[in-house]
């Protein structure tokens, strides 16, 4: 028997559930897998009745893969269903092993609905209560296609939710419209904030709610949006005209030529990339915020352009929801 089997042991003995975990300082961390990889190592620690709650979306019918490594062997995670939490019943305690967990502190199996679920990392009270500290790697990996249906959908809407939808980015940012359901995928368009767009359906990738959205503009340009940054929306005819622009530069009427071939000169020059094209701005007595295509993508960057032809430096928009 290994020492960690020998801790359960000990501490099931002594009547101390295995699945006993300390919430009173529990923290949410959203897990993001890179473009284009299917998994992510974090690292990461705790202190006594501290636990640490990881979200990430997944579908039916994919295979979702973890393992704990932690310095601290009272440490361990339970894996949560869409809608379910600390208090509710875990599809795996990663302290018993069974169908889904071939040893402790690992957990292997096919999800059983689309939606977001939880793993929760904590100590045992036993260890908690003399406030120990556990410093762990946790790896995550999901693997398996998407099927052409969503299955087994859970109230997060995959495949129902509101017929429009709205952008709410923090800060008031524009919202990348990507070609695919990826943070790697070409950006075909930026969204306004509280822009209103309809809603043709969402997927999960890379751990985050995509959803294929189409502006209301005639004709309309649809494309792929983070659904973190999307509430309910409606056919509101006075936001079409706030749409986003998609294709070959368009400028606004009121601004002036100097301010926007000064912010186009300054992103050539910070990018060292001369494939670049004004998408959108918005003019103000103040200063003019532009925002610029770059490369065959149109990866967007903006800056603010001022009368005179002075700009600040200009900054990627590259992350959903940029501010």
């Amino acid at each position: 028997m290994n020492a960690r089997s020998f801790f359960l042991a000990i501490a099931m003995a002594c009547g101390v559930p295995a699945a006993l975990v300390a919430q009173d300082e529990a923290r949410t961390q959203t897990v993001r897998f890179a473009a284009g990889t299917s998994g992510t190592t974090i690292t990461d620690s705790i202190t006594g009745y501290e636990s640490v709650l990881y979200t990430l979306g997944a579908e039916a019918g994919q295979r979702m893969q973890v393992r704990l490594e932690p310095s601290n062997l009272a440490t361990y995670f339970n894996v949560y269903a869409p809608g379910k939490g600390p208090g509710d019943e875990a599809i795996a305690n990663a302290g018993t092993m069974g169908a889904m967990v071939p040893d402790l502190n690992q957990f292997d199996g096919v999800l059983p609905a689309s939606g977001t679920y939880t793993i929760s990392v904590y100590m045992m009270r036993s260890a908690a209560r003399r406030e120990e500290v556990s410093e762990y790697k946790l790896s995550i990996s999901i693997e398996g296609a998407t099927e052409d249906v969503v299955r087994n959908d859970y109230a997060d809407g995959l495949q129902g939710g509101p017929d429009f939808y709205r952008v709410a980015t923090s800060g008031g940012g524009v919202l990348n419209l990507r070609a695919e359901p990826s943070g790697g995928a070409a950006v075909v368009s930026t969204l306004n904030n509280g822009q209103n767009l309809r809603n043709l359906g969402c997927r999960m990738e890379e751990t985050r709610r995509w959803c294929r959205v189409a502006t209301l503009a005639d004709p309309g340009v649809e494309g792929w949006a983070a659904g973190d940054y999307l509430v309910e929306g409606s056919d509101d005819p006075a936001a079409r005209t706030t749409g986003a622009t998609s294709g070959a530069a368009v400028q606004a009427t009121d601004m002036p030529d100097a301010a926007a071939q000064a912010c186009l000169k300054a992103v050539t020059e910070e990018t060292g990339n001369a494939d670049v094209v004004l998408l959108r701005s918005t003019f103000s007595e103040a200063g003019t915020e532009v925002i610029v295509g770059v490369g065959a993508g149109q990866a967007p960057w903006q800056c603010i352009a001022y009368r005179d032809g002075s700009t600040t430096r200009p900054m990627s928009l590259t992350d959903e929801g940029a501010l």
